[in-house]
């Protein structure tokens, strides 16, 4: 039997403060525990929508390029509107060495995680 993609967990200095630039990112539900006396963040999206995000500390900053990241796509809007909000959410453009032809847009959550922002998905834009 499978198993089922339940969390992604991500390591950082400051769980709350980047769970907080994800949830505004997202829309999604913040719920804040402590586990042997450090707060663990969970981001949890609607129901039956996937995994959820886990923010747990770590004592060192990244180092290195993620060798996973996140993608998302713009609902109801376009991606240039979407990516001045994610700008101004403290998201920052990255070179990963895109080349100038790809139609996605990389980059850096505040603790300088890689992400890369979409078109908009061809299921959202029957909606709009």
């Amino acid at each position: 039997m499978p198993v089922r993609f339940s969390e992604l967990v991500i390591d950082c200095i400051d769980p709350m403060r980047l769970a907080t630039f994800w949830q505004a990112v997202l829309d999604w539900e913040l719920e804040e525990d402590e586990e042997d006396g450090e707060v663990i963040v969970e981001l949890t999206g609607p129901a039956g929508s996937g995994p959820t995000l886990l923010f747990v500390p770590v004592p060192e900053p990244k180092t290195v390029k993620d060798r996973i990241h996140i993608d998302v796509s713009p609902v109801g809007t376009d991606q240039a509107t979407e990516l001045e909000r994610l700008l101004a959410l403290g998201a920052v453009p990255v070179d990963v060495g895109q080349k100038p032809e790809h139609t996605w847009v990389v980059l850096a959550d505040p603790e300088g995680n890689e992400f890369c922002l979409l078109g908009p998905h061809p299921s959202t834009l029957a909606a709009q």
